[in-house]
This record gives C-alpha cells, structure tokens and sequence, in this order.
C-alpha cells in the first residue's frame, strides 16, 4: 500500500507547487545571473533546466510547451526571461466551462 502525501491531495496543491518551482528556478536564473554566466558554472544552469524540467512532468504530467521552454532555456541569455513560469501559468490556466 502506497501513502500519498495529503498535499496532493489538495485541490490545486500541485499547481501551486509547480508555480512556485517555476517561479523560484526563473528567479534564480536572473538573479544569479553571473554565475550561470556560460562558462565553468553554466553546467549548473543545465542541471537546474533539467531538474525544473523533470519537476514539471512529475507535477503537471507532459505538456507539449514544455518542450520548446526547455529548448529556450539553452539558448545563452535566454534564461533572463522567465520561460518556465509563463510555461507552466499556460499549462495551468483555469479555461472557461
């Protein structure tokens, strides 16, 4: 018998966790700019697309934009603009009834 942690069972718990995930991961892409700068460090910056990336999947199940705000994020300079958080905001949007 496997236990489910009781967050997910919370409508939404997933949701906001992957938004906060996104968030957090776009924010340390900017911020810490410099030392995922390409260079020694910018294999970190790989890891943590792929980490996010993994994290998404896990969280959200595979969406088809994830795919191309993957590709972005490895795109020099491209990780200043907060691909992950637009990605997942789109695949978790409320559509209309």
């Amino acid at each position: 018998m496997v236990t489910e942690i009781r967050f997910w069972n919370v409508p939404g718990g997933r949701k906001l966790l992957a938004r906060w995930v996104a968030v957090a991961a776009d924010l340390l892409q900017i911020v810490v700019f410099p030392a995922f700068f390409p260079g020694i460090l910018s294999p970190l910056n790989g890891a943590l697309d792929v980490l996010v990336g993994l994290a998404m999947v896990l969280m959200l199940g595979w969406h088809v934009a994830f795919l191309p705000t993957f590709v972005a994020e490895l795109i020099p300079f491209m990780d200043l603009f907060p691909t992950w958080t637009l990605a997942v905001f789109y695949v978790t949007r409320q559509r209309g009834q």
